[in-house]
Order: C-alpha cells, then structure tokens, then sequence
C-alpha cells in the first residue's frame, strides 16, 4: 500500500476496458459515478479528503456542468504519480473526458489491485494494516 519508487514507469494492473472485470463496481460506476470517484480521492488523498466530500464535488460539478471530467482527471494524474504508471491509453484529461465511467473503473480495480479495501476508506485501510501487523499477545504466565 505504499507509493512506486521512481524508474520505469509501470503498466496498469487492468486495462482500461477492463470494466466488467468487476461487474459490482461496473455498476455502481454507471450510475453513480460520483461514488467511485470519492472512494478513489479518498485513498489517493491518505484520508485528507473524505469519501462524501470528494463525491459531493465531483456531483455537483458533474451533474451541475456535464465537466466531472475535470476533477477526477487531476486525481488520476495524482494517481498515476503516486504509483508511477504509465500515461496510458493517453493524457489524462482525454481519458476522463472521453471515457470517464472506464477510468474510474480502471482506478478502482488499480487500488483494489495494490491492496486496498476502496469501500472501507482510507482510515479502514490503515486499520486492517495495522491490526494485521500488529504482534499477537503471548499468554500470559500461569500458576
């Protein structure tokens, strides 16, 4: 769940096409694109923007001006960033504008793919991290 080290840019783990890899998140998607794009800036965020937040933005810009576009191409490019991925199948912006429901399909299934639990959020992320590293407690002495 940590961040590419720079060098080679690295391929997506799905295609962009890829969407009905997971039919669940296909659908939701669809018809409510919002939600995945507040559940995707959540965990590309670490937590500094919450779920309802990012999803109440990006409906009211999509829905209010048909340009959701815009804002969840600049989290793709953060994305992209963060993990160091490919421009892939071209800018970001153009991906986003011309296939919009596909990328935040194809964003998705990359967080699901690195490890996250994208309907938790990032605070239930780091909980499962942390309650699965943390050290079992020993028995204690008996007499």
């Amino acid at each position: 769940m940590s961040s590419a080290s720079s060098g080679a840019l690295a391929s997506w783990s799905t295609g962009l096409c890829d969407c009905f890899s997971d039919i669940p998140n296909c659908c939701l998607t669809l018809f409510c694109p919002c939600i995945t794009f507040g559940r995707i800036a959540e965990i590309v965020d670490n937590g500094n923007t919450s779920c309802c937040r990012a999803c109440l933005v990006h409906a009211l810009i999509g829905y209010g001006t048909g340009l959701g576009c815009l804002i969840s191409c600049l989290y793709r490019s953060k994305m992209r960033k963060q993990y160091n991925l490919k421009k892939s199948p071209c800018e970001d912006c153009c991906v986003h504008l011309f296939c919009g429901h596909c990328a935040l399909c194809q964003e998705h299934r990359e967080l699901h793919n690195r490890g996250y639990d994208v309907a938790q959020g990032w605070k239930g992320n780091m909980e499962k991290q942390t309650n699965t590293m943390a050290p079992k407690p020993q028995g204690g002495m008996s007499r």
